[in-house]
């Protein structure tokens, strides 16, 4: 005998716990179609990632200098000491093909950033720099890096190139500059975070020179110098430098030996960078040293250093031998005049600010 009051309780409580159970299926059955939610939708953010190359001088005929027992203890420093240092921060700078331009700025390392749709090119170089000027960032294929003008009134330019090097400008060493380029990115909205690793190459190096004295150094109370005929500026997407010239002023350090500097640079003129086919002209480069005496008296010594340079057309070592302050230079006027207090006086570096 069937008993109807169970049965009616039975099928009662199975039609519940079916009604309970189809919002829970139907939930589980539409959740990758459910857009409301951050975490589930699509972005037009990417993660940038980037790596440094610090080298200080790369010349594709130049023994490596960093793999071999031959870096000379004489030079006070090891090779890996000039390696520059990775840069407090990176900037990409956007071009859009709207023609609308942005930059933004990020952590050295790189981090997630977001662009609006569409296609762009990228430019990418670290945004901590002092002397570094950038012009015609209006476009990728014009934007360079130049540096500051600095005039010195006795310095008068390179005399291994006639009058015509009285017109190169003189300025200011540039400090490190990194740079990269993308030619082509589509911002396009995705489910999973994009990728982009970017190595940032250089495109400033170093100079080691080296001043020898082999006679009166002990009369020397201070030390500058000049190297003309380098690159003015640099093309930032595609390490080539410009074909005009610049004389880069600097200072040097006294050393038991003679005098020295570590003197940054763009490299050659004319010269892409190389991880681009290079080619070499023909050009003519001049080395300077101005000294300042004890006495006050001012010597300068000019150097033809043509030869190193086209070996070493982004970074390397320049040594010139063989100066000679004489006795009769020394001892002129006296032993009264304390150099080290007044400074180059009337020879001091004339820096023109930006307008």
């Amino acid at each position: 005998m069937i008993n109807c009051k169970n049965s009616a309780k039975l099928i009662l409580g199975t039609l519940c716990a079916m009604a309970l159970a189809i919002p829970t299926l139907s939930s589980c059955e539409h959740k990758d179609l459910c857009f409301d939610h951050d975490v589930h939708a699509p972005k037009f953010d990417f993660r940038v990632t980037a790596t440094y190359q610090q080298e200080w001088e790369l010349n594709e005929n130049q023994k490596v200098w960093a793999s071999e027992a031959e870096w000379p203890e004489k030079y006070g420093m090891a090779y890996d000491d000039l390696r520059p240092k990775v840069p407090a921060g990176l900037r990409m700078h956007v071009f859009s093909e709207t023609g609308v331009n942005d930059m933004i700025n990020m952590p050295a390392q790189g981090d997630v950033v977001g662009l609006q749709p569409g296609n762009h090119q990228l430019l990418f170089y670290n945004n901590d720099t002092e002397y570094i000027l950038f012009d015609d960032m209006y476009s990728y294929a014009s934007a360079k890096a130049t540096t500051r003008t600095r005039t010195r009134s006795t310095y008068m330019g390179n005399p291994f190139k006639g009058n015509a090097s009285r017109s190169e400008p003189t300025v200011n060493m540039p400090d490190m500059l990194y740079g990269n380029y993308k030619e082509k990115y589509t911002s396009e909205r995705t489910y999973e975070m994009p990728e982009m690793s970017v190595t940032m190459h250089p495109l400033v190096f170093k100079y080691l020179v080296r001043y020898e004295f082999s006679k009166g150094l002990e009369y020397v109370g201070l030390v500058r110098g000049a190297l003309s005929g380098m690159a003015a500026a640099v093309y930032m997407h595609s390490g080539q430098t410009s074909k005009e010239a610049a004389t880069l002023l600097y200072d040097c350090t006294l050393e038991p030996w003679g005098a020295q500097a570590i003197v940054t640079s763009f490299g050659v003129p004319d010269w892409p960078n190389s991880l681009y086919q290079p080619t070499r002209g023909q050009r003519s480069y001049a080395l300077n040293l101005e000294v300042r005496l004890k006495n006050g008296l001012i010597k300068s010594f000019d150097f033809d250093v043509t030869d190193q340079i086209e070996k070493q057309p982004q970074g390397g070592v320049i040594i010139v031998k063989g100066l000679e302050i004489s006795d009769e230079d020394g001892w002129q006027g006296g032993s009264g005049f304390d150099v080290k207090i007044d400074g180059w006086g009337d020879y001091e570096d004339i820096v023109i600010p930006l307008k």
